[in-house]
């Protein structure tokens, strides 16, 4: 199947979002911008003050006398399942019936007629708790083996002889922390009950489908009485792929119990203590190598933080072990993979989905190995860099392109000037005492695919009208990331029209069912192609009217500048639609496309999971006061693989943003939980996602020109939606730089930075 077409008109252009200028406007309508109907009624949720305990007894009666309230619900209240865990195993409740797991966990739901009513009902019902000491550190819960799951475990070579027989070997231990998603729009959901039981959900959420089947199992119905519709997100970034599922099956509770339409819609503050984050990671490792800076075996230790429940952890720990060695080459390798069990939100995607975590394991190696040498990082990591001197297979035995990592790391030293750079900051620190730079870089292969081999599939819908218009509906969700311009333009391109026949509409599971989530970086991959599929099957039905009506052969008809042509005859594109209508020629098609060629044992940590693998390189240069800690990125220089880009414009902003949410995880974004387990970061007054003034000063981004890509990605396409967020790995390389130091914990915040500059001292 080829995506390739010779001339493009559309696909590749810099075509602006959709969506750009209704977002600046204010016209863009989100969940909570949908006119509510009279009667109209609101949730909030009765939450847990405590992170451990029992729940003896809950008191509402105070609350239930309060103006304006109309319901409160509690797991007794639940007609199916008081389940809403993302996994085939289960376990994390609606609402607590017994056991609290964490702070902010809910216990019940009070829906009033009023937003502002609901919230102070549900603040003034109380609970008789049993305080147990919660387990908040992922290092308590490894100490007790406390597991989500059965540890995933990749080994390669002989890791244990390998170690023994090095001439020179190093040990440590590090951490990164979690990150709050800080989505614009928080999480809502407004149920609207039909006839006969039926369900309309208005959900910002990236997995409709989900939203329908934890909803259904939560109401006791059908999936068919559940219709989920998303416009668009006003974010995401995985923080609304499995949590939202949840808030939707809250609204549609309430709407269960009322017969009203119900909206739930979260304060901020509820909305960061109550959804899952990235997850936190501890690491220990074991390196052994030779004088050359040839690692030759790692033994690893990668410990999640999962929460209080497994939720997506499963797939978050596999992308943390298969990117652990990133684009080195290592021949004897073992990577401990563990979820563990804390009292905290369970925590969940984010973009990245554990790709980050798994990264700077690799980076940290390199360091320690290059400072003990005497060496710089750059020259270690390109002396194990896969390829033919050292290998071109993954430790589960994918083939990775050692001439394309070493073609991003060129492009990025040359448009970063890295060995004049390189001097000008020695130069920079040898001239001052109390401002230091450093400067680091970072080189990326990342992974395509959904880890679960059934996800990788999608489903289009596309109809064109006797006027020759055409009504696009696939089974993606537009979060700002640009998906429906993508799409939108294959299709027009696949009929050779302009950009403005084609509509674009909600995501429904009214019209496309059965969807993956909007994730792991295969929005356009998957529903591109299923776009395409469905657009070609209308196309070939109405080429063969054309064929006929000039008795010619269909080959020889073409679809260009909304025309159709063949020799001397052509026709608008509109006037063949209306011709086919005429003919009684179906217009309408539904197009499905599944990955090929995904292969993965799960028990032995083998096969081919990724579809492709993404490259990148990057570098950054930093400037640290050593009196205060506090720092500034002064430039940033990033290269990226986007294949043939179907949008430049679209992909470009993709990549600062991702860069930029990165820098965020990796120096400023700290969750900070006391000693009794209650997250105490729940707005931007303590938790500190980047601002205007944190991006870099200079930010030159470049998509890799001539990229190879492969024939059988959308019109020879590469994924861009989370490779470039690792990217911003060069700035903790280059705060560690400027520090003088061999490690620093995740995020490196400038306290951390001062500590560790103190330290080293």
């Amino acid at each position: 199947m080829d995506g390739h077409i010779d001339k493009l008109t559309i696909a590749g252009q810099s075509i602006r979002h959709d969506s750009a200028l209704a977002h600046c406007t204010g016209d863009a309508k989100f969940v909570d911008d949908i006119p509510e109907v009279p009667g109209t009624l609101h949730a909030a949720l009765v939450l847990s003050e405590v992170a451990r305990g029992k729940l003896l007894a809950l008191h509402t009666d105070k609350a239930r006398a309060m103006p304006g309230v109309v319901a409160i619900l509690d797991p007794k209240d639940i007609p199916g399942h008081n389940d809403v865990s993302p996994t085939h195993r289960g376990g994390e409740p609606l609402f607590v019936e017994t056991d609290i797991l964490h702070f902010g966990q809910a216990l019940a739901m009070v829906v009033a007629t009023t937003r502002d009513a609901a919230l102070l009902a549900a603040r003034a019902v109380t609970a008789d708790v049993e305080v147990l000491t919660p387990i908040l550190s992922v290092a308590e819960s490894l100490a007790a083996n406390d597991l989500l799951m059965d540890p995933m475990v990749m080994v390669n070579g002989d890791p244990d002889a390998a170690l023994a027989a090095s001439p020179l070997r190093l040990s440590g231990e590090f951490s990164c922390g979690g990150q709050e998603h800080f989505y614009l729009e928080g999480q809502i959901c407004l149920a609207v009950p039909g006839e006969d039981g039926d369900f309309a959900l208005y959900s910002s959420t990236q997995h409709p489908t989900e939203v329908q089947h934890i909803t259904g199992g939560v109401l006791g119905c059908d999936y068919n009485r559940l219709s989920v519709h998303v416009r668009r997100l006003g974010g995401g970034f995985g923080g609304k792929e499995s949590n939202a599922s949840w808030v939707a099956a809250v609204a549609a509770l309430g709407a269960y119990h009322t017969g009203k339409p119900v909206k739930f819609r979260m304060p901020r503050k509820t909305d960061m203590a109550v959804t899952g984050k990235r997850h936190p990671f501890l690491f220990r490792w074991d390196v052994g190598f030779d004088e050359s800076g040839r690692i030759h075996a790692v033994d690893a230790l990668m410990a999640a933080d999962g929460g209080h429940t497994l939720d997506l952890s499963t797939g978050v720990l596999f992308r943390a072990v298969t990117h652990a060695m990133n684009v080195m080459a290592v021949p004897n390798l073992r990577v401990d993979g563990r979820v563990l069990r804390t009292n905290t939100v369970s925590n969940t995607a984010f973009r990245g989905f554990g790709g980050p975590q798994g990264v700077v394991l690799s980076e940290e190696i390199i360091r320690h190995v290059a400072k003990h040498l005497g060496r710089s990082p750059e020259a270690v990591r390109e002396r194990n860099f896969a390829g033919e001197a050292n290998g071109t297979l993954t430790p589960y035995g994918q083939k990775l392109e050692g001439d394309l990592i070493r073609r991003v790391w060129d492009e990025t030293k040359d448009l970063s000037n890295w060995e004049s750079r390189r001097a000008a900051v020695d130069a920079f620190n040898a001239a001052h005492t109390w401002k230091k730079r450093g400067l680091g870089s970072f080189v990326l292969a990342f992974g395509i695919s959904f880890g679960v081999q059934a996800m990788n599939q999608a489903g289009a819908l596309v109809h064109v009208y006797a006027d020759g218009s055409i009504r696009l509906n696939h089974g993606g969700t537009e979060m700002g990331q640009g998906l429906f311009i993508k799409i939108a333009q294959v299709v027009a391109e696949t009929f050779g029209v302009p950009l403005a026949r084609v509509r674009i509409t909600a995501t429904s599971t009214a019209e496309v069912p059965n969807t993956s989530p909007t994730a792991a970086s295969t929005g356009t991959d998957l529903n591109g192609w299923a776009a395409r599929i469905a657009a070609l099957a209308v196309k070939e039905r109405m080429i063969k009217v054309a064929a006929e009506q000039w008795g010619v052969e269909p080959d020889d008809i073409e679809m260009s500048d909304d025309e159709v042509r063949s020799g001397n005859h052509r026709m608008r594109f509109s006037e063949l639609a209306k011709l086919c209508l005429a003919k009684r020629v179906q217009l309408s098609a539904a197009g499905h496309y599944k990955t090929p060629g995904l292969s993965w044992d799960p028990k032995a940590m083998r096969g081919e999971p990724f579809f492709y693998f993404t490259y990148g390189a990057s570098v950054a240069e930093v400037e640290i006061d050593t009196l205060t800690g506090e720092y500034r990125c002064l430039g940033a220089w990033l290269v990226e693989d986007c294949g043939r880009s179907l949008n430049p414009a679209v992909d470009l902003g993709q990549i600062e943003g991702a860069f930029v949410q990165g820098m965020g995880w990796l120096t400023t974004e700290e969750l900070f939980w006391d000693k009794q387990g209650r997250l105490r970061t729940l707005g931007p007054s303590t938790y500190k996602i980047p601002g205007s003034r944190d991006v870099p000063e200079v930010f030159e981004v470049r998509l890799l020109e001539g990229a190879p890509a492969r024939a059988d990605t959308i019109f020879r396409s590469k994924a861009v939606g989370e490779p470039p967020l690792m990217l911003a790995t060069c700035v903790w390389n280059a705060l560690i730089d400027a520090a003088g130091v061999a490690s620093m914990d995740i995020p490196a915040t400038p306290e951390r930075v001062l500590m560790a500059m103190s330290a080293h001292k």
